[in-house]
């Protein structure tokens, strides 16, 4: 009889790494076979609750867990077991980069790295991308009114919902349309994507596989 793998919550590795404000602490889940590359996940506002255990981040990690990527969350600086304080985006950029490069010592530094984001999470991303060649960015209820995200690549998925009360979609609207950029917008779904996980987490990897037309 063949032996099944083990699936996302079999495979969860939580550890205490040295961050640039401390104790930082991240979460991995790779795929015991083939890795295809590492997928760093950034959680909502720490001033507001987030944590590397959002279901909104955990569901970005499954979904890249599903394409075989090793999801990698971590907790910003003052959250959980992360030492520091909130530095509004630029600490936690630092912590980003910190977890990442955990993520690529341990796992492997040729591997290609996806960067997803909820809400503050995705623009903390956005910075990280100024630092860092990610082969591609999704952003989930991006912040787009309470921080300015500059311009992303024209491939990034984002997705939103109809009625986020915390990130209007007008607001999201205004911040793509002078990039002529895709939203995917989730009818009828608030911020948190309540009772929408699973749907989002399809969404994410029946896009991931799609990318780019050939020779585009």
């Amino acid at each position: 009889m063949t032996q099944s793998l083990p699936g996302f919550a079999g495979v969860t590795e939580r550890t205490v790494i040295d961050g640039p404000a401390g104790p930082l602490e991240v979460v991995c889940n790779a795929p015991p076979a083939a890795r295809r590359g590492i997928a760093l996940v950034a959680h909502p506002h720490p001033l507001q609750g987030g944590t590397l255990d959002n279901k909104v981040a955990q569901t970005l990690a499954k979904a890249f867990f599903a394409l075989d990527y090793v999801a990698v969350r971590f907790n910003f600086r003052g959250v959980g077991a992360s030492h520091g304080a909130f530095d509004e985006g630029v600490g936690e950029t630092e912590d980003a980069l910190g977890a990442l490069a955990y993520a690529r010592a341990h796992y492997g530094a040729s591997l290609p790295v996806a960067l997803a984001g909820f809400s503050f999470g995705s623009y903390v991303q956005t910075r990280v991308a100024k630092r860092f060649e990610a082969e591609r960015l999704v952003l989930v209820g991006p912040a787009v009114q309470r921080f300015a995200i500059d311009a992303v690549p024209a491939d990034t998925i984002v997705v939103h919902g109809e009625h986020d009360e915390i990130v209007p979609l007008a607001d999201v609207l205004d911040w793509a349309r002078p990039q002529a950029l895709p939203i995917v917008v989730f009818p009828g779904c608030t911020h948190f994507f309540h009772g929408r996980l699973t749907q989002l987490r399809d969404t994410i990897v029946g896009m991931w596989h799609r990318g780019r037309a050939p020779g585009a």
